[in-house]
């Protein structure tokens, strides 16, 4: 039964089925409109107290298992997550008839993105390292570890190394919350997410190139012929006479005179050491060439671009401090170049650019006609009956 309130939709959108802070394109995907009852009352007081078991099993899940990196885990999490905020919304199977071809996508490029490795293209030791110092006139990864290194991880580096680690968590989380808030951008938010890891995939398969971390490992002669995993990246960190990048000059006592890879040295300034042997663990296990284009970037700035026109001063402040962050960090611990950095960029301002002309030169005036047709039934309908109605007295 109508209690009479003003008509607005079950997760309090307006009457005319627009978000309060939908604007353009987004206002044509407004969720279907839903009166308020009783019984819209009731499943409200249910998901609010599903959300908050929800946030308190997050919480004991990461006091008791650590954050969820692992991306099965993560997604887990989220879909219980996105379930309950679905209660009075929508039907709680959307989450698996959404988000299981996401993730099955996403394991497909999981499987191929070694692949690499397979076809044995030839690896590429100087190309970026030659660009960064034809940009900068000294390579920055060397620059930064000379000059702001300290022997053991200061506090901020526990920044440098959460945001590093970030990236296996931010854009998930960030597709959750547009999903429950709107299936359709949140569509839009996943075609971007796919096309830039699948064309960074394609980059570093055609173009594989050995990180910072690697090249200071190696020599020029020990890299001769394009290998793709020389004995010298396997060799424990030191200082290499000769390497591909230089010598690192610490303005700290004590201080390593080499490049070290330290994305997760600041985990240590938190005792928390499993966590750094599990990083570790799991770099190992990675294409340890697939440097071009940076996917940490890429994406990172594919969340600026994309969120950019969905949020607010504040909002797009964050977004691009956390891209700039992600930036240095990836250059000062020396898991990429400022080129494999411009390339994600660049990548990301492709497919969001694209993605978004696509979609306002067809997706929507496609959807805004089917909706003008439907409004236009509707109000014919509207005309029929009550001609209808005086006919009849």
């Amino acid at each position: 039964m109508t209690t009479g309130m003003p008509e607005v939709s079950a997760d309090d959108t307006p009457v005319d089925g627009t978000p309060a802070d939908a604007t353009g394109d987004d206002a044509v995907d407004a969720e279907p409109i839903r009166v308020v009852d009783e019984t819209d009352r009731r499943l409200v007081w249910i998901r609010r107290s599903l959300l908050l078991l929800w946030a308190a099993f997050v919480v004991f899940e990461v006091a008791s298992r650590g954050i969820a990196f692992d991306r099965t885990r993560l997604i887990l999490i989220l879909a219980f997550g996105m379930a309950a905020a679905t209660i009075g919304r929508r039907r709680a199977i959307t989450v698996i008839i959404d988000w299981l071809p996401f993730v099955l996508i996403l394991m497909l490029y999981d499987w191929t993105r070694n692949i690499a490795m397979w076809l044995d293209m030839p690896t590429h030791w100087h190309l970026a390292a030659d660009v960064d110092a034809w940009l900068f006139g000294v390579n920055p990864t060397v620059w930064l570890q000379s000059h702001i290194k300290l022997p053991e991880p200061p506090w901020w580096e526990i920044l440098v190394s959460f945001v590093y680690m970030s990236y296996f968590i931010v854009p998930y989380a960030t597709a959750a919350a547009l999903w429950v808030k709107n299936r359709a951008v949140w569509r839009r938010f996943a075609v971007c997410f796919i096309a830039t890891s699948f064309i960074g995939l394609i980059g570093y398969t055609l173009v594989p190139a050995a990180p910072p971390w690697a090249a200071a490992k190696c020599t020029a002669a020990e890299v001769q012929g394009y290998p793709h995993d020389p004995p010298c990246m396997y060799q424990p960190e030191g200082a290499v006479p000769d390497n591909l990048l230089g010598q690192v000059d610490p303005r700290h006592d004590d201080a390593k005179p080499y490049v070290e890879r330290i994305s997760a040295r600041g985990w240590n300034v938190l005792g928390i050491h499993q966590a750094e042997k599990l990083i570790k663990g799991g770099q190992g296990k990675s294409n340890l060439v697939a440097a071009i284009p940076s996917l940490h970037a890429g994406l990172t700035m594919m969340l600026v671009l994309f969120m950019w026109p969905r949020t607010k001063a504040l909002g797009r402040t964050l977004f691009m401090g956390y891209a700039l962050v992600m930036a240095f960090a990836l250059v000062y611990t020396a898991e990429h170049y400022v080129f494999d950095i411009i390339l994600g960029w660049g990548l990301a301002a492709a497919v969001v650019g694209t993605v978004t002309w696509v979609d306002k030169r067809y997706v929507q005036p496609r959807k805004q006609a089917r909706h003008d047709d439907e409004e236009a039934e509707r109000e014919e309908a509207v005309a029929e009956a009550v001609a209808e109605g005086s006919l009849a007295r």
